[in-house]
């Protein structure tokens, strides 16, 4: 029998109806029993600076004890100028301070990444992968998940509606599920990078 995992889905985009956003709820109902995911909220993180580290702002405390608290994390993003969104590269900044108490070492983790455009955000996921890797998250290798033209998966409701999609949604999260069945719940202790 499976354990049941706690997954925290950090999401790139900021934007209301972001496909990125759209992508993580969709997936909510893709996954299996033993993954719960839940969104976890970056927009009102102040960007780091090492000086508020003595007194940590209340949105930093929030997300750094969500992150904390789940025992995988995935992270669902768009492509801005070949990379990452300011805000999801903020949001691992805070998570991975102050030195020496990052929440994001040694839990399992993937990548989505998203676009209009044809390549699917290849840019960003490689530069977010790099990232992870230098903060001890255990990364997902296969499948890599590059979603080309998001913007015609989802109807004018905002409901998953490519079937082609669906299915590898629903791979993607099968073999995610059985990585962090495999990994372990939270993986070491979150005295990393």
């Amino acid at each position: 029998m499976s354990q049941s995992h706690k997954v925290a889905v950090v999401v790139g985009s900021l934007r209301k109806e972001s496909w990125n956003r759209k992508i993580a709820l969709a997936l909510q109902k893709l996954a299996p029993a033993s993954l719960q995911l839940s969104v976890v909220e970056i927009a009102d993180l102040p960007f780091y600076n090492e000086d508020l580290d003595a007194s940590p702002p209340a949105a930093w405390s929030r997300f750094r004890d969500e992150i904390r608290a789940s025992d995988a994390v995935l992270f669902i993003t768009p492509e801005y100028n070949r990379s990452v969104p300011a805000a999801l590269k903020n949001a691992l900044d805070v998570g991975s301070r102050p030195y020496g108490h990052s929440v994001w070492s040694g839990k399992p983790g993937a990548v989505i990444s998203a676009s209009p455009g044809q390549i699917g955000g290849f840019g960003a996921n490689h530069h977010l992968r790099q990232s992870l890797v230098f903060l001890n998250v255990l990364m997902l290798q296969q499948p890599e998940a590059y979603l080309g033209s998001i913007n015609k998966s989802f109807d004018d409701a905002g409901q998953l509606a490519s079937d082609h999609t669906r299915e590898f949604l629903s791979k993607f999260i099968t073999a995610f599920d059985a990585w962090v069945q495999r990994v372990g719940a939270g993986g070491a202790s979150s005295s990393g990078a």
